[in-house]
């Protein structure tokens, strides 16, 4: 479990395919702080260590996971964003996070605001997922807020501390970023649709 706020920003260093698999090795400041099967978020995607060497360390993408998210757009020196899972105990900052992205979206339009930004992104309709306006939605791993939720679309406000520490930085009109949309909606979505 994660919480959306994004720990620090890795740097793809070497992308290796392996059958179907993407083998991706990510330099971190907190790699020395990690461990063989743990769980770190990149841009959203929970995928577990395999290997540990210096400040490097490397994750497996499978196919179910390469054509589901943007990871198959990853270069090496690509900016990531990344999250280790929560502990227990600590304080919940954004919301709950399962790091299983539920698919992907296009940055439609950036619109600065005197001192923060407005990103609006645009997914496929076709695979029932729903924003709702004030509710929680993760881009790319961070726990942000809906504002003008549509039918396939919805923006969201990034502050100067999130623009300057995320790789929302990075994002252009075209920019593909992994949605994963708030978990109690998906329950109430799915329970409403089979009429339980």
């Amino acid at each position: 479990m994660f919480t959306g706020i994004i720990e620090e920003l890795g740097t793809i260093t070497s992308l290796r395919a392996d059958k179907e698999n993407l083998d991706i090795t990510v330099r971190a400041n907190f790699t020395s702080e990690l461990k063989i099967d743990q769980s770190v978020a990149h841009n959203g995607v929970c995928l577990t260590v395999v290997s540990i060497e210096g400040d490097q360390y490397t994750v497996t993408a499978i196919k179910e996971t390469l054509d589901k998210t943007n990871l198959n757009d990853l270069k090496e020196g690509t900016i990531v964003n990344l999250e280790r899972g929560m502990k227990l105990g600590d304080r919940l900052d954004g919301h709950i996070v399962q790091g299983h992205v539920d698919q992907t979206a296009i940055c439609k339009s950036i619109s600065e605001a005197d001192g923060s930004w407005y990103f609006t992104f645009e997914y496929d309709p076709e695979l029932s997922n729903i924003t709702i306006e004030k509710g929680s939605i993760t881009v790319n791993g961070v726990s942000l807020t809906v504002v003008n939720s549509k039918k396939n679309e919805f923006s969201v406000a990034i502050i100067p501390f999130t623009y300057e520490h995320t790789n929302f930085n990075a994002f252009e009109v075209g920019t593909v970023v992994n949605l994963e949309f708030d978990v109690i909606g998906k329950y109430v979505k799915r329970i409403t649709e089979l009429g339980v």
